[in-house]
């Protein structure tokens, strides 16, 4: 699906914030006839606002009728209205009620309070009001829930929110900001374990995988059981194993395989059973890594970066992002997982090394990695995972990411500015 900048006055191929181009199809004729938006779901979602409220803005800028609350998911405007100009109307619509009148930006939250609406700027702080006499200011304020002041889920979480969810997950809220200790601890298991009672999408459906194997033994199509795992752990190739072993010194048992090595061909095996990694979900490999006891470490993420994905890497990050998101916690854990694909590409699949800089905007538009750790690592080779010729091949292909990186900064300061 061809997408386009939320803020189409921006030509940066890099910019940040896209949705898909608006598709209409026209069906009808004579007085029946009328407009389909066949994606609108998948544009509101981009721009964190419910299709309910395109839909509307379009009517009234069209002077047509338009249903705000179809029972079919079929968003229809009467009378016939090619894409293109329905495009340019989403201008106004993101103009008006989603952009930031200060930097911009279209990471805004909507707050209604006596009947007036204001965009709440998740990047600058900023708060400015919506016009309220657009017909469109009255229908949200008249058709909005409430919600106890939370946010709806159909509003995206955004990526400073994130960081800070980052933050407290790796131990800051276990202390005060001085409590060195702590963090130490935290940062040294690289592992700030998740919350006990988290009953998010992902651990809810590992806990129902979990239910299930119990009930049948014969659900896996190979066997997964501890023996089996290091059985084939030892059979492995031996380049597959020495780009496994991550450390030395693991606090892993010396006479058999890391629950690293263990993991990662795991994921390997199953790859071949299911012809393709692609075919290996999320929930699966998860599962797998909580029953190593690994799920919250930060070397389990480096065996992910080298195991998950093909050399179709740049077009699966999205796909793989939720279950990342999920075990990527902490700074440790966004520089092992660098460090990771350092090794997958670098020296597993150095024909890959020119695809570097859309790998790293895959990993930074789906906050997989902060812009701070990403400079970080760019500024200096390391021997840590790959060779230091190789760490220099790989950082040199990076860098038109990391320049455009460094200037979109800029330029958001000076627009702060």
């Amino acid at each position: 699906m061809a997408t386009v900048n939320i803020r189409r006055d921006v030509t940066d191929p890099f910019y940040r914030y896209k949705m898909e181009r608006l598709q209409s199809k026209i069906e009808g004729k004579g007085n029946g006839i009328k407009t389909v938006i066949v994606n609108l779901n998948s544009v509101a979602g981009s721009l964190s606002r419910p299709p309910a409220h395109l839909i509307k803005y379009f009517g009234f800028e069209l002077g047509a009728q338009a249903n705000a609350k179809p029972s079919d998911e079929r968003w229809i405007i009467n009378g016939a209205h090619d894409a293109p100009k329905l495009q340019d109307y989403l201008d106004g619509f993101i103009s008006k009620f989603v952009l930031c009148k200060k930097c911009k930006n279209p990471e805004t939250d909507v707050i209604i309070k006596d009947e007036k609406i204001t965009l709440d700027c998740k990047a600058c702080g900023q708060r400015s009001d919506v016009d309220p006499r657009h017909k469109l200011t009255t229908f949200i304020v008249r058709n909005t829930p409430t919600k106890g002041g939370k946010k709806d889920k159909s509003t995206k979480r955004t990526r400073r929110d994130r960081n800070k969810e980052k933050s407290t997950a790796n131990g800051d809220h276990d202390g005060s900001p001085g409590d060195s200790n702590g963090s130490e601890n935290g940062d040294e298991n690289g592992d700030a374990a998740h919350d006990a009672g988290s009953d998010d999408e992902l651990t809810r459906q590992a806990k129902e995988l979990e239910a299930e194997a119990e009930i049948a033994d014969d659900d896996w199509a190979v066997d997964f059981s501890e023996e089996a795992v290091k059985a084939r752990a030892k059979d492995l190739p031996t380049e597959l194993k020495n780009s496994l072993v991550l450390e030395e010194n693991d606090d892993e048992e010396a006479d058999g395989p890391s629950a690293y090595e263990q993991l990662g061909s795991w994921i390997v095996s199953t790859a071949a059973e299911k012809n393709g990694v692609i075919n290996v979900s999320d929930i699966e490999v998860y599962k797998k890594a909580k029953e190593f006891g690994i799920e919250t470490k930060h070397k389990t993420v480096a065996v992910l970066a080298q195991s998950l994905f093909d050399d179709k890497i740049a077009k699966q990050i999205e796909d793989r992002a939720p279950l990342l998101k999920k075990m990527i916690t902490s700074e440790r854990h966004e520089k092992a997982f660098l460090g990771g694909t350092e090794r997958f590409v670098g020296q597993d699949h150095p024909a890959l090394i020119a695809q570097v800089p859309a790998i790293l905007l895959g990993y930074y538009q789906n906050d997989l990695v902060s812009e701070e750790t990403l400079k970080a690592w760019g500024a200096k080779a390391s021997k840590k995972y790959v060779d230091i010729a190789t760490s220099k091949k790989v950082r040199k292909s990076a860098q038109p990411f990391l320049e455009w990186l460094e200037n979109a900064e800029s330029d958001e300061e000076s627009e702060e500015e």
